[in-house]
């Protein structure tokens, strides 16, 4: 195995689906030209089974084997619930 598996931190935007939740990650990138920061957003489809993630809540996420077509991340805890 090579090194430890990724970790990231995002926003849940989509619960209607059974034990999967699609997770919002921001990630804040330079610019290759002109070197302003630009904001880029990407989903990822996490299994959400073990933990009851709602919409709008901020959870962490872990990768794993793919669990299904687009399904490879985990839920690994919930850091904040929505308001």
């Amino acid at each position: 195995m090579s090194g430890q598996r990724k970790v990231r931190e995002g926003v849940v935007i989509s619960d209607k689906m059974t034990s999967t939740v699609v997770v919002a990650v921001k990630e804040k990138v330079a610019h290759r030209r002109y070197k302003k920061m630009v904001q880029r957003t990407k989903k990822l489809y996490a299994d959400g089974s073990g933990l009851d993630a709602a919409m709008g809540d901020r959870v962490r996420v872990m990768e794993t084997r793919p669990l299904s077509k687009l399904k490879r991340w985990r839920v690994t805890e919930i850091v904040e619930r929505a308001r």
